[in-house]
C-alpha cells in the first residue's frame, strides 16, 4: 500500500509539474519572453531576488521543451548576472532540465522521446542503445563538449540501463566546462559583432 501511495503521489507531482511547465511555455511564447532576448534580459534583471529563480526555471524549461535556442539563454545568464553567477545559474537550470529529461525517458519510454525528438535525430542516436558500455563513454564525452545535442542524449540515456548514479556523475562533472565554453563564446561573439556593426 505504501509503495502504491508513493507511486500515486509521484504521478500526481509529475502531472502537476508537466502542466505547470506547459503553461509557462505557452505564457512565454505569447508574451514574447522566449523569442525576444531583450525582453528576457529585462524580465530577469528586474526580478530582484526572484530574477535568478526565474532564469533557472526558464533554463530548465528550455532543456525539457526546446522552444528557445539554448545558446540564447546561456548568453543571457552571463550578460545579466556576470560570468560567475551566470555560469552557476546556467549550470543549475541545465542540470535540473537534464535530470528531468532522463527521468521522463526512463519512466515513459520511447513514445515520449519520439514526441520531443525529431525522427531523423532519434534514428541517428538510437543505434547507440545496442552498444552497451560504449554508449556510456560516448555520452560522457558528448556532455563534456559544447556542441553535442545534450537534451536528446539525456533522453536516449534514459532508455538505456545507465544508473541514476552514473548519469548524475557525468552530468554534474561534464556540464560546467561545456556551459562555460558555450556561454562565453556566445557573449564574446555577440560583443565582437556589435563592435563591427557599431
Amino acid at each position: 500500500m505504501e509503495k502504491k501511495g508513493f507511486r500515486r503521489a509521484v504521478n500526481i507531482v509529475t502531472i502537476l509539474c508537466t502542466a505547470a511547465m506547459i503553461s509557462f511555455v505557452i505564457y512565454g511564447l505569447k508574451s514574447g519572453i522566449f523569442t525576444d532576448r531583450a525582453m528576457m534580459e529585462e524580465l530577469v534583471s528586474r526580478g530582484g531576488i526572484w530574477g535568478p529563480v526565474t532564469f533557472m526555471i526558464i533554463q530548465m524549461v528550455q532543456v525539457v521543451v526546446p522552444v528557445i535556442p539554448g545558446g540564447i539563454t546561456c548568453a543571457v545568464g552571463v550578460v545579466v548576472f556576470g560570468p560567475w553567477y551566470g555560469l552557476l545559474y546556467n549550470y543549475i537550470g541545465i542540470v535540473a532540465g537534464s535530470c528531468i529529461n532522463f527521468y521522463l525517458a526512463r519512466r515513459y519510454g520511447q513514445c515520449l522521446v519520439k514526441f520531443f525528438v525529431k525522427e531523423e535525430t532519434y534514428n541517428k542516436y538510437i543505434t547507440w542503445l545496442e552498444k552497451g558500455k560504449k554508449f556510456d563513454k560516448f555520452f560522457a564525452a558528448a556532455i563534456f563538449f559544447p556542441c553535442a545535442p545534450d537534451d536528446v542524449l539525456c533522453m536516449i540515456a534514459g532508455l538505456t540501463k545507465m544508473s541514476w548514479k552514473k548519469f548524475s556523475v557525468i552530468i554534474l562533472l561534464g556540464k560546467p566546462a561545456s556551459i562555460a565554453a558555450y556561454s562565453m563564446a556566445l557573449v564574446y561573439a555577440g560583443g565582437f559583432l556589435s563592435g563591427l556593426l557599431g
